[in-house]
């Protein structure tokens, strides 16, 4: 059973700063891809950014310069530093990974989610 739990998200002020982290645990054979998407009220999720295996990033544009995704493949582990946050930022995050278990096929796994709130 593959796990991914995030933690990180909060309130802050417009032009803060927020990181948030997930982990990734139990009978993994592989993990393609990690990243972050969001889910404001009333629209769909959105892709925020994913790193590859190989270390292919892909941001959205409407954090590119302000979002910086990362991963320590040892730990199993991605994060996502947000700086100069502004009000449209607000959204429920979740993580993201495309893993292949030991004993099952590679399927898509996701976190349960992190509250992240931008205002004054």
């Amino acid at each position: 059973q593959v796990q991914l739990v995030e933690s990180g998200g909060g309130l802050v002020q417009p032009g803060g700063s927020l990181r948030l982290s997930c982990a990734a645990s139990g009978s993994m054979f592989s993990i393609y891809a990690m990243g972050w998407y969001r889910q404001a009220p009333g629209k769909q999720r959105e892709l925020v950014a994913a790193i590859t295996s190989g270390g292919r990033i892909n941001y959205a544009d409407s954090v590119k310069g302000r979002f910086t995704i990362s991963r320590d493949s040892a730990k199993n582990t991605v994060a996502l530093r947000m700086n100069s946050l502004k009000p449209e930022d607000t959204a429920v995050y979740y993580c993201y990974a495309l893993i292949r278990g030991i004993t099952t096929a590679t399927d898509d796994y996701w976190g349960q989610g992190t509250q992240v709130v931008v205002s004054s």
